[in-house]
């Protein structure tokens, strides 16, 4: 149930609602009490794909907690199993449906294991109706939309003697409040909106996500003190389209205003986020990063195509030279910003002289690293309808193409970084071998280092001496001593 506030578009999940899933948890609790007695049962939560959904599978883990769950790694170990999935790309759901399948020989050798799969994929009526008809041992399936309902679903879950199914259609709704348990304690995201607007011709996430609605500012300015208070030192605001943020609130903000106030909290940390969409973002905001100390000078700015007709059969809302102007504006404002973006090679009727106008702007920008993508068509959206003569041989060549021109110009800057300094936060072991850590830049440039695992957790300054191909290796700098802000 959710309900309208004065007739904004946005969603709240009532008080009431929240207070009756409550209820709903401590009746589980009672049942594992009794069904497992002597012991805590166990959990496993695996989630695929973006940042958004990792942070859904941390409140998914919230509530298990308050109904008396452990978590385990293995779901061979678990007596509860919620793959939380993602339907952004084919391959994704072919990951899913395969790991779906393994879990039959966990559901023979334990009758009472509880199975469950949500997200994004069963928010598509074709995907909860393949696993009803093909995995008849999954035995809770719910949707983006519900997931404040998760002790209700889990609850019957318990005590029907049914498959429990639940992924209604709607525009989307908030819950406020839900606990959560983090996957680590330096790191943390944090949603300011869900869903989105834009219906690009390709991407299916207006239709399993519901349409944009923001949160209160004074509900995200909360929830990041209390994540300051407990010692996170990078928070990464997420959104659909962050620069859409605001939009319908009806307080007077917007996403470059939301940056300003939480720049001004109290604490050693920075902030990061994603994503931005190139016809949303505006002077005013480019203008605040270059102004707020504590948010890091690194920008994804998805393109998706540099040529001009294969943007508009996307319906991304701006062309090539917008595109380039604003890049230009950011570069001038911030001089050491580091830029990425998403590239789809080979959408429906692109022809290669189309594709080379992409490769044409990449060398033009120079983006620190890109994440490209062979088009991959998402039942229910308009490219899926799309004429598509390409060969996959042929998107497969241009896909490698622009790998080599993009590694090129990453190498080349990451070669430009050697000998400056950086002010990094530690964030774990390194790859290179013991004594080593790694963190990131404010540029989101990978660092391995020498030192002490008690620098985990902290801001160091590093000046980089070599450039790898996915990283840089550093040794620790003089504090007073940085390249950056």
């Amino acid at each position: 149930m959710v309900i309208f506030l004065n007739s904004r578009s946005e969603k709240l999940v009532p008080e009431d609602e929240l207070s009756r899933q409550r209820e709903y948890a401590l009746q589980v609790k009672k049942l594992l009490e009794l069904r497992y007695p002597g012991r805590t049962p166990l959990a496993h939560v695996h989630t695929f794909g973006c940042q958004q959904n990792v942070s859904d599978g941390e409140k998914i883990k919230g509530m298990l907690q308050g109904m008396g769950y452990d978590f385990c790694t293995a779901p061979a170990d678990a007596d509860l199993v919620i793959y939380n999935t993602c339907a952004i790309r084919e391959n994704a759901e072919d990951k899913v449906f395969g790991s779906i399948g393994q879990l039959s020989h966990c559901k023979n050798a334990r009758k009472d294991m509880i199975l469950g799969v949500c997200g994004c994929m069963v928010q598509q009526k074709h995907v909860a109706e393949k696993i009803r008809k093909s995995y008849p041992y999954i035995d809770l399936v719910f949707g983006t939309h519900v997931l404040h309902r998760l002790p209700e679903l889990l609850y019957r879950a318990l005590t029907e003697k049914k498959r429990v199914f639940e992924a209604p259609d709607s525009d989307g709704a908030i819950a406020e409040g839900l606990p959560a348990v983090r996957d680590g304690k330096i790191k943390a995201w944090l949603p300011i909106m869900y869903g989105c607007n834009n219906f690009c011709t390709y991407c299916v996430v207006p239709y399993v996500r519901g349409r944009e609605r923001s949160r209160a500012s004074a509900d995200i300015i909360a929830e990041a003190k209390a994540l300051i208070a407990d010692g996170y030192k990078e928070i990464t605001l997420l959104g659909q389209n962050v620069n859409s943020y605001g939009k319908g609130l009806e307080e007077e903000i917007n996403f470059a205003g939301l940056l300003r106030k939480l720049n001004v909290l109290d604490g050693d940390f920075v902030l990061r986020f994603m994503t931005s969409h190139p016809k949303d973002a505006t002077p005013d905001l480019i203008d605040t990063m270059a102004r707020c100390e504590k948010v890091c000078h690194h920008l994804h700015l998805p393109v998706q195509s540099g040529c001009d007709r294969v943007l508009r059969e996307m319906n991304r809302h701006y062309d090539k030279k917008s595109y380039l102007a604003l890049v230009d504006y950011a570069r001038k404002k911030i001089p050491d910003l580091s830029l990425s973006s998403d590239i789809i090679v080979g959408f429906p009727g692109e022809t290669e002289e189309e594709f080379d106008e992409t490769l044409e702007l990449v060398k033009q920008v120079g983006y620190h690293f890109l994440y490209t993508f062979i088009f991959s068509p998402r039942p229910g959206t308009k490219a899926a309808q799309m004429d598509d003569p390409v060969s996959p041989q042929e998107k497969s060549r241009w896909f490698r193409q622009l790998l080599d021109v993009q590694e090129k110009i990453g190498q080349a800057i990451y070669d430009g970084l050697v000998g400056k300094t950086f002010r990094v936060l530690a964030e774990g072991q390194g790859r290179s071998g013991d004594g080593w850590l790694t963190g990131r830049t404010g540029q989101n440039v990978i660092v391995e280092f020498e030192g002490s695992e008690a620098l985990i957790g902290g801001f160091v300054n590093v000046r980089v001496t070599k450039a790898l191909r996915w990283a840089v290796i550093g040794e620790i700098a003089d504090s007073r001593t940085s390249n950056e802000n």
